[in-house]
């Protein structure tokens, strides 16, 4: 679907389709495509070495969230639908993905309704 304004292959796919970009584009990225979880190649190295950081909303404001995952920044960051928050699940997903249990985790959770009730229901099933 091609319009004035956008270039979209899928409106279906468009987030992976996006996330799918920005990791072939940034080679020390890795994408969780199930998940839309965004993180660092070297997510081994990074969780013994540091306290992880990851945040996390829905789509369409790139390049926020995944954008900022990289050295001194974020250490993962999982996407939504456009304009909607991730599911706990995902969240949960990215979670366990990136603790660091020698140092510890910190989930940044925005004032969004939609973020501060998924992010914080898999912050509790964790």
């Amino acid at each position: 679907m091609a319009t004035a304004k956008h270039f979209v292959n899928d409106a279906k796919t468009l987030v992976r389709d996006s996330l799918h970009g920005l990791a072939l584009a940034n080679p020390h990225l890795a994408l969780d495509s199930s998940q839309k979880i965004v993180f660092p190649r070297d997510i081994a190295r990074v969780r013994a070495q540091q306290v992880t950081l990851f945040c996390g909303g829905g789509s369409g404001h790139e390049p926020a969230h995944a954008g900022f995952v990289g050295r001194g920044m974020l250490t993962a960051a999982v996407a939504g639908h456009v304009f909607a928050s991730p599911t706990s699940s995902q969240v949960l997903a990215c979670l366990r993905r990136v603790y660091a249990p020698d140092h510890g985790t910190l989930v940044v959770i925005k004032n969004y309704t939609g973020d501060v009730l998924n992010f914080g229901r898999a912050v509790e099933r964790f």
